[in-house]
C-alpha cells in the first residue's frame, strides 16, 4: 500500500552537497528541524549517527562507503524515486539501553562492556534477570547486541548472528564461554570486580568509565 511521500528532508553524512541537487530534483525540501525523513550518506556508520542525532525519525541510506549493509541495493534515483512516490516500506528496528552511573547510552548494534587498558584484562560477574550467570569472569569485557548488530562486533566474536533476541558474547575470556541468545525483555547486570573498564555504545563517542 502506498505510503505518504515524506517532504521535509535532512542529509546527514559526509559530502552531503553531492546529493543535494538529486534530492531537490524529486522535490524534497531540505530542512534542519522537524524533518519527515533522514537521508543518510555514507555507510553504516552513518545510519548509526543519524539514529542517535535523530533519534525515532525514519532513515534511509544511500551508500558512499564500501561499507554499509543496511543500505538499499539500488540507485540513489531509484530510491529518491520510490521515497518521492510513497511507495516505499518501512522496517522498525530494536534498540538496547545500557545504564551505569547515572547515565544512559543506546545502541542499535550494541551496548558493551570494555577494558578500558588494552593491557590490563577485566574481571566482572553478570546475571541475568537477577540469576548469576556462574563464576567471576576475565577477559576483554562483553558485548550485549541487537539483531540488526550481529552481524557486527557480535559475529567477530561469536562467528554467529541470529535474528530474534538479544546476545550476549564474552570478548576474549581466559576461559572458554558459550555465548547467549536471550529474550529482548532480560534485563543484563553486570559488575565489574576489576577495572578500569567503560560502558560504550555503537559508534558513539561518548563512553562511560566504570570501575
Amino acid at each position: 500500500m502506498p505510503q505518504t511521500p515524506p517532504s521535509r528532508v535532512v542529509l546527514s553524512g559526509h559530502s552531503v552537497e553531492e546529493i543535494v541537487p538529486l534530492v531537490q530534483s524529486h522535490g524534497f525540501t531540505l530542512v534542519e528541524s522537524d524533518p519527515d525523513l533522514i537521508i543518510c550518506h555514507g555507510g553504516d556508520g552513518t545510519l548509526i549517527g543519524a539514529e542517535r542525532e535523530w533519534p525515532g525519525v525514519p532513515k534511509v541510506s544511500i551508500q558512499r562507503s564500501d561499507v554499509c549493509k543496511a543500505c538499499p541495493r539500488h540507485t540513489p534515483e531509484a530510491i529518491l524515486k520510490t521515497l518521492a512516490a510513497g511507495e516505499h516500506t518501512s522496517t522498525e528496528h530494536m534498540k538496547i539501553r545500557g545504564e551505569a552511573r547515572g547515565e544512559t547510552l543506546i545502541g542499535i548494534n550494541e551496548v558493551l562492556i570494555h577494558n578500558a587498558q588494552v593491557t590490563s584484562a577485566v574481571r566482572y560477574v553478570v546475571d541475568i534477570d537477577g540469576v548469576p550467570l556462574g563464576h567471576e569472569i576475565i577477559g576483554d569485557g562483553l558485548v550485549v547486541a541487537t539483531p540488526f548488530g550481529s552481524s557486527a562486533y557480535f559475529r567477530s566474536i561469536t562467528n554467529s548472528t541470529f535474528l530474534v533476541g538479544i546476545g550476549l558474547a564474552f570478548n576474549n575470556s581466559t576461559e572458554p564461554i558459550d555465548h547467549l541468545v536471550l529474550s529482548p525483555d532480560d534485563v543484563i547486570r553486570v559488575r565489574i570486580t576489576r577495572g578500569p573498564a567503560l560502558l560504550a555504545s555503537d559508534n558513539n563517542p561518548h563512553h562511560v568509565p566504570l570501575d
